[in-house]
């Protein structure tokens, strides 16, 4: 199935470009799930780091994983080729077009490109997010806990997520960890 682009969101295409450019510069002539986890991981600013920290699962560890497994990967010397998609990455990405429909979004997120990484069975990338405690249960029950019943109804929804999170200070939590200046 061709990937329909236009359903995607900002953040997943933004994703799923840097995965490509992962493989590209590892010397990968093959673009895979492990790839895409690489991405997902690398952006601090998506839901994917909260939402691995909120189940336990320590994202710079798994992404310090991820890169040692990309190390073992078969690697193509000469040209600048663009890597091929794998079969594999094709499945997480139709599995991630499933989750959307299961969670009724018009458009795909990194969340459900999360998901669909938990589910390829027998995959680096699943084996790496499973021995970090990263399960699909885990992760919705995370997702449930962050996005609460919004709907991915635009190209845009990381936006909305935890907004006061990330643009304000929460002066109670700075002052019960002393670092709150007492200037008065």
């Amino acid at each position: 199935m061709a990937i329909r682009w236009e359903k995607l969101t900002v953040k997943s295409r933004e994703a799923l470009q840097r995965a490509s450019e992962v493989a590209t510069e590892n010397g990968n002539p093959e673009l895979l799930p492990l790839h895409l986890l690489v991405a997902l991981l690398e952006d601090k600013e998506g839901i994917i780091v909260p939402v691995l920290r909120q189940i336990g699962a320590a994202p710079e560890k798994l992404l310090s994983s991820s890169n040692s497994e990309l190390e073992r990967l078969p690697k193509v010397s000469g040209g600048s080729t663009q890597p091929a998609m794998s079969s594999a990455l094709q499945k997480a990405i139709d599995l991630a077009f499933k989750q959307a429909e299961n969670f009724k979004d018009e458009y795909v997120s990194v969340e459900h490109l999360l998901l669909a990484l938990t589910q390829l069975g027998r995959d680096p990338a699943q084996n790496l997010l499973k021995s970090a405690g990263a399960t699909q249960d885990a992760i919705l029950q995370a997702l449930t806990q962050i996005r609460g019943s919004q709907k991915v109804t635009d190209e845009n929804p990381e936006a909305k997520y935890q907004a006061l999170e990330r643009y304000a200070k929460d002066l109670t939590e700075l002052a019960r960890k002393g670092k709150l200046d007492p200037v008065i």
